[in-house]
């Protein structure tokens, strides 16, 4: 299998990076057996590194797809915590579920921060000094804003970016694709390591995901790309295009009409607005007092059901 350097870290990686947001209850709820069995799958095929988070809910299906494996494998996670205290217990809840003494990777999950810097200068500092204890090698940042990976260029304590981009911007909070590949561009070169993320906009460029895909892969400075992935079908197809730039055009034209869904349960929502205020891409409103989605702008990206407090939404 391929293998690409990952910025300065080290690390030798696969082009593909196995997404997990999808297997958890964020979206499909996948059981863990399953969604494990799709892990293992990848990681026998040739990839290299798992992307979670604590919000994914995921570290179960991971734990379980590793058990036994032999290869090597990287794992990257991410914390949302707003606080030092909240990070560090993020971590070592990661720690303790995934069974590791140490994650090669944990992100700032700071998609809606665009000076995260200035917003979470605490868990900058706390990750750090987790990285001093030997329970991080590396710090990294995932965002959703140009200006945070701006800043992210100059700052050598991230090692790792982790951006938002696709052919068309969609989910882009304050600039275009091109404001995008212009910043992840120059943290490659200040030696960031960049695995990108969203290339499919959540699912709503499937209809051209060979070319979306391609477009990322060949942004100058992206090392590598996270997909998340619900079938062995869609694992080895992306595989192959991300390791060989080959595509079998049948395979390909069955998966390019699949389409995820953005769903409410309308009829139970309160109006509490959780879910506006958490949505990274200004895509839902309060209308009569329920929630309501423009499809337009979601990118299915989940975090609004994080948000929900009574878990009315869902993506399928």
């Amino acid at each position: 299998m391929k293998k690409v350097s990952l910025g300065t870290t080290g690390m030798s990686i696969a082009p593909l990076v196995f997404g997990t947001l999808p297997l958890g209850p964020l979206q499909t709820g996948m059981p863990v057996r399953e969604g494990a069995a799709l892990i293992r799958h990848a990681l026998e095929r040739g990839v290299t590194m798992v992307d979670t988070a604590e919000l994914y809910g995921t570290y179960p299906h991971i734990r379980e797809a590793l058990n036994g494996f032999t290869g090597d494998v990287f794992l990257a996670t991410k914390t949302h915590g707003a606080t030092a205290a909240d990070a560090r217990a993020h971590v070592e809840r990661a720690l303790r579920e995934l069974g590791r003494e140490r994650l090669d990777i944990v992100h700032i999950h700071g998609a809606r921060l665009a000076d995260p810097f200035a917003d979470r200068a605490a868990v900058l500092d706390e990750l750090v000094a987790m990285k001093g204890e030997g329970k991080i090698a590396h710090v990294g940042l995932s965002s959703h804003y140009v200006a945070a990976f701006r800043r992210a260029a100059s700052h050598s304590e991230i090692e790792v970016i982790h951006p938002l981009i696709n052919r068309t911007g969609m989910g882009i909070l304050d600039g275009s694709a091109a404001d995008m590949a212009e910043a992840i561009a120059a943290c490659s070169r200040a030696g960031k390591g960049v695995y990108a993320m969203k290339a499919l906009a959540g699912g709503n460029l499937i209809s051209e995901a060979r070319a979306s895909i391609r477009y990322v892969l060949a942004l100058p400075g992206v090392d590598a790309l996270a997909l998340g992935m619900l079938s062995r079908e869609e694992i080895d197809a992306n595989l192959e295009l991300c390791a060989t730039d080959t595509a079998d055009d049948d395979a390909w034209e069955h998966l390019e009409k699949r389409r995820r869904k953005f769903k409410i349960m309308e009829q139970f929502c309160k109006g509490c607005g959780a879910c506006v205020d958490a949505c990274t891409a200004d895509a839902l409103t309060l209308e009569g007092g329920v929630a309501k989605v423009d499809e337009g702008k979601c990118i299915l990206c989940g975090y609004c059901a994080a948000a929900c407090p009574e878990f009315l939404i869902r993506v399928v």
